[in-house]
């Protein structure tokens, strides 16, 4: 009976081993002791550790996952992944040297019928007894000042796409974010260009095209530390900010580092080859590797 007990751990060990390596956090408590020794062991290798808060209501998380696994793989860095903003604190902050934001907490605390509402919404007797779909933020004020505190301490902050949706919900976040959401027409084809071509990020990338969503911000930094920009060269307008935003920037804060880059809605986006450059280049720069 203890042999076979032992079998059994040696198995879940190994097991984990695997997930480990693919960047999967799991947290069953049944596998707090296995996960633990499995910590200990990337610890031990003295590389930088990154932690990825994923996904939302809008951004599947699978998708993200998958397309950044194999980015920081061949980074050669050890990548955790959460969906939720609710273990993002200190603590286990403090375990990791970068952390990206690519999910935006963002709550209907009295459910919604909107323009993506489910089928069945639409054939509803009574639909105008339905409350106000009324938006909420995930993000407390406090988890806001943490991760200003966490940059300010000398790590990295990646923020990708759709996080300037988390601006509005915490004076903090935006102040070290730089920046606030203004908002998005549907996914159509535009060109990123790289407006800063000395900065570490942008070496060696070309101008490219992506079909996804081109997000409109309102730019709260100082125009120098603008890497890139997007462009609808078709002409398209966002409403009456154009067709031409700034799409992405990079610049120290405190003794840390920050970047912000706009493209992500799809995993096509996100693996098109000169963007897959730009953000091993950015991760390597939070790092100080460049």
């Amino acid at each position: 009976m203890g042999t076979r007990s032992k079998t059994k751990r040696r198995e879940m060990l190994s097991n984990l081993g695997t997930f480990a390596a693919s960047g999967v956090v799991m947290d069953s408590p049944s596998w707090a002791e296995a996960r633990a020794a499995v910590q200990t062991t990337t610890a031990g290798t003295n590389k930088p550790r990154v932690l990825a808060l994923i996904g939302d209501r809008f951004h599947n998380p699978d998708y993200i996952r998958v397309a950044l696994t194999p980015i920081f793989r061949e980074l050669d860095l050890p990548i955790d992944f959460t969906i939720s903003i609710d273990e993002i604190n200190s603590a286990r902050l403090s375990n990791y040297q970068v952390f990206i934001a690519f999910g935006a907490p963002l709550n209907w605390p009295n459910g919604y019928l909107g323009p993506d509402h489910y089928p069945y919404a639409s054939m509803l007797e009574n639909p105008k007894e339905w409350p106000e779909p009324v938006m909420e933020g995930g993000i407390t004020e406090k988890q806001g000042e943490m991760l200003s505190d966490f940059v300010r301490a000398g790590n990295g902050l990646y923020i990708y796409h759709q996080c300037g949706y988390i601006s509005p919900y915490s004076k903090a976040f935006r102040e070290v974010m730089g920046g606030i959401r203004i908002g998005h027409p549907p996914l159509r084809p535009f060109k990123v260009k790289v407006v800063n071509r000395e900065h570490p990020i942008t070496q060696g990338v070309r101008d490219f095209m992506v079909n996804d969503e081109q997000h409109f911000l309102i730019y709260d930094l100082d125009p120098k530390y603008v890497i890139l920009e997007s462009e609808n060269i078709d002409g398209l307008n966002f409403g009456s900010h154009g067709a031409s935003a700034v799409g992405g920037w990079a610049y120290e804060y405190g003794k840390g580092r920050v970047v912000y880059t706009a493209v992500g809605h799809t995993i096509y986006a996100l693996w098109q080859k000169e963007y897959v450059k730009i953000q091993k280049n950015a991760v390597r720069w939070l790092l100080r590797l460049s």
